[in-house]
């Protein structure tokens, strides 16, 4: 039986501490240059407002009272120029505060697809009923776990938009749906139907509950096979997860809307749920594949052979192609279309975020695929640790692409506010994974096809 050793315990203690240290202080110190960007646009306003004043005055002397109404016009201009120059600077603010919020959220649902790809993946070899994976159950069932702490977390900071403590989502602006309102944006009115306080609310809490919902009725069906009739309880989990895959078909998209795309609430895409899925599910398989190897390496799961590895790194490899395919058929179509409500999506990735953009497909596709292309490659631990390590960044990169964007435009880097927050997720984690492995026996011995498993070669 695994233990949940206290040096560990403590390590992944210190990294969410440390990641929560690091957050606060930046979001400290991201507050302070929001200060004073605001103080140097309101002293440029001030500056400009003076100009035009006094261009107004000095005009005035020379034209003589017959002009006034050419004054007029003159002062409209500058008002209206003024106007414009507030709008701007309040924009580029609320940008530069958005980005503690941002750095977190891209953590929460980089960490929420760690846990939720494995729980779709853990439902499936249930529907499939297959045998192979028997033995690896129990990680899958602790990975899947792990999405309670990262849900919780999206669905505050989502929830912090309709106070506007922060600005993430632009479809929450005040008055963006009321005709004749200063906000008033006739596109985001259109979606209203769907993108509104109320029903969002509504769809997210139902996400969690179905998701955790799952998480649990498999994790406890699980444990009770140990100790009762493992067929009556593999097909009690069966049934919850021939369930739960018909809810994830549909919220897996809905949930990549509301959570992920809303924040570009202009753009639209038809293959962007599918898009998100694929990138959480080989993320999970990264996890999952670093996770089983470290129990083997502290004498666990002596079941788990070569084979079973090499099964692993088919489905990394394989859905490492799939979300290259996805990434491309997006991109391709959008570009080529070049539709001005799709295309701009990329103009602003391509202008002001082509580093990462194009870093991101090579750790995703490139790298992960040279590494264990080849039959043996997949069953050398060295390789594939390496691969999944590409692929965790990769992913990583990619939600930060999807989101970064939307919220703070040019005002991204990398510094202790994202890094503060991979660690916080990272520390918690850990502690929520190793914990479940430590509660009960890794191996699933009632399960029916267990033996099957243990034997299991190709």
């Amino acid at each position: 039986m695994f233990e949940f050793s206290s040096k560990t315990k403590q390590l992944a203690i210190a990294l969410t501490v440390v990641g929560a240290i690091l957050w606060i202080v930046g979001f400290a110190l991201n507050g302070s240059s929001s200060h004073e960007a605001d103080h140097g646009h309101d002293a440029h306003a001030t500056e400009q407002h003076a100009e035009a004043t006094h261009d107004t005055h000095a005009d005035h002397d020379a034209l003589g009272e017959n002009d006034h109404h050419a004054h007029s016009d003159h002062d409209s201009h500058a008002d209206a120029s003024h106007g414009d120059h507030d709008a701007h600077a309040e924009h580029e603010a609320h940008q530069i505060g958005n980005r503690p919020w941002s750095a977190l959220y891209v953590a929460a649902i980089f960490f929420l697809g760690l846990g939720l790809g494995q729980l779709f993946f853990l439902g499936i070899q249930y529907v499939a009923q297959a045998g192979w994976s028997a033995g690896l159950l129990r990680v899958m069932e602790a990975q899947a776990f792990a999405i309670v702490i990262p849900l919780f977390f999206i669905l505050i900071i989502s929830f912090l938009g309709f106070g506007h403590v922060h600005h993430m989502f632009h479809w929450m602006v005040e008055g963006i749906d009321v005709v004749g309102h200063p906000n008033y944006d006739p596109i985001i009115a259109e979606k209203t139907g769907f993108l509104s306080p109320l029903f969002f609310s509504i769809r997210a809490i139902v996400y969690m509950v179905g998701w955790i919902w799952a998480a649990k009725m498999l994790r406890k069906n699980s444990l009770l096979s140990d100790t009762g009739d493992g067929v009556a309880m593999w097909k009690k989990n069966r049934g919850v997860a021939a369930a739960f895959t018909v809810f994830y078909a549909v919220t897996s998209s809905t949930s990549a809307w509301d959570f992920i795309m809303s924040i570009d609430t202009h753009w639209f895409s038809t293959l962007f749920g599918w898009y998100t899925f694929a990138g959480m599910f080989v993320s999970s398989f990264a996890a999952l594949i670093l996770i089983t190897l470290y129990l083997k390496g502290k004498g666990h799961m002596e079941w788990v052979n070569e084979n079973h590895l090499h099964d692993l790194g088919k489905f990394m490899f394989a859905f490492s192609v799939f979300w290259t395919y996805l990434w491309f058929s997006q991109f391709m179509l959008i570009w080529y279309a070049d539709i001005p409500e799709e295309v701009t999506y990329y103009m602003q990735r391509f202008d002001q975020y082509k580093v990462p953009f194009f870093v991101m497909l090579v750790l995703n596709f490139l790298l992960p695929v040279l590494a264990v292309l080849s039959r043996p490659a997949k069953r050398v631990p060295g390789t594939v640790i390496m691969a999944a390590f590409f692929v965790l960044v990769g992913h990583y990169m990619d939600h930060y692409v999807m989101i970064m964007p939307g919220t703070v435009g040019d005002h991204y880097g990398f510094g202790l506010l994202e890094l503060g927050a991979i660690l916080f997720f990272a520390g918690m984690f850990i502690y929520v994974v190793l914990s479940s492995l430590a509660k009960a026996p890794l191996l699933h011995k009632n399960h029916p096809m267990i033996t099957e498993s243990k034997y299991f070669q190709q």
